[in-house]
């Protein structure tokens, strides 16, 4: 048997802890939307990083969160999910906050898994002085028990993402073979990834003003050799977000077109034709068929 080593890795944490960063930083290519907004990502994402002697499939999870309505109980169970029927499991925990009850409770759950690989990654250490990282990794220290491993990392920095990595593969077991084929970088289908550029472009455009309150339907896909041509809705609760997305004298929706388009032209490496409508459907995140409608399907992840 080829001395393949290949597996599934689920990365999991509270909100805004640095998991899509990471994601990214490892596949090297942007696989799961960034912003400095909690909850950004509603999916469990895969990323495949493939090389000679192994194959890395990586979950990259929405944070675990207190739920206030249908489809923060959707996130939260499709992250809790992602622990499952994985080889390797990576805790994040930024270096810059607290230990707090979310952290708690997934810590409380990783201690009931003694079949899997576990390894604590505190992320950030580029934020904070090294005192200050010192005392954060000796508060972590505690816990040490539940895990196979600690490592500190920065992803904007590029510390220690080598040697995570290099764990992640010593942790996994000889498949002798790869689950995807080696130049897949996700399994992600082209809808879901124009989707989450959208969802992107107006988190980033839109500011507090439409935090959360954002999903993203599209209407119509037709592709071809040379080009895609989508029609896309910007769903929001409101009629006054819908005002804020559109902007003064449609400022605002021309520029989140703009960069939609643009990144839907660099990861296809096509021409774009994109039209964007902004639609108000009340009340949507507590709507458990609209919310199947735009893709958050429990079945599928």
């Amino acid at each position: 048997m080829n001395k393949i080593k290949s597996g599934f890795i689920s990365i999991v944490g509270r909100p805004n802890v640095g998991k899509s960063t990471l994601l990214n930083k490892i596949i090297g290519h942007k696989i799961s939307i960034v912003t400095n907004k909690a909850q950004t990502t509603r999916n469990n994402i895969r990323g495949i990083l493939t090389e000679k002697e192994y194959q890395l499939i990586f979950v990259d999870t929405p944070g675990i969160h207190t739920s206030k309505n249908q489809i923060d109980r959707f996130m939260n169970s499709s992250a809790m999910r992602s622990m499952k029927e994985v080889d390797v499991v990576v805790f994040m925990a930024p270096a810059d906050e607290t230990i707090g009850k979310n952290d708690l409770f997934i810590l409380n759950e990783l201690s009931k898994k003694n079949d899997i690989k576990k390894i604590l990654v505190i992320s950030k250490a580029d934020v904070v002085s090294k005192e200050k990282l010192f005392l954060k990794a000796t508060e972590w220290n505690t816990y040490e028990k539940i895990f196979d491993e600690i490592i500190i990392t920065s992803s904007t920095e590029n510390i220690n993402i080598d040697k995570l990595i290099e764990t992640i593969v010593g942790f996994l077991p000889e498949t002798g073979h790869y689950f995807y084929d080696e130049d897949s970088i996700t399994d992600q289908p082209n809808r879901f990834a124009i989707r989450e550029i959208i969802r992107e472009s107006v988190l980033l455009k839109a500011g507090q003003e439409v935090p959360h309150s954002v999903a993203i339907l599209v209407d119509e896909l037709e592709e071809t050799e040379d080009e895609i041509n989508i029609v896309a809705s910007i769903i929001v609760e409101r009629k006054s977000q819908k005002g804020i997305i559109i902007g003064h004298q449609g400022k605002k929706i021309s520029d989140i077109k703009y960069k939609s388009r643009k990144q839907i032209k660099e990861l296809f490496e096509k021409d774009v034709n994109l039209e964007l409508f902004v639609k108000v459907q009340e009340n949507w995140r507590n709507s458990a068929s609209l919310i199947k409608k735009m893709g958050y399907d429990k079945d599928k992840y």
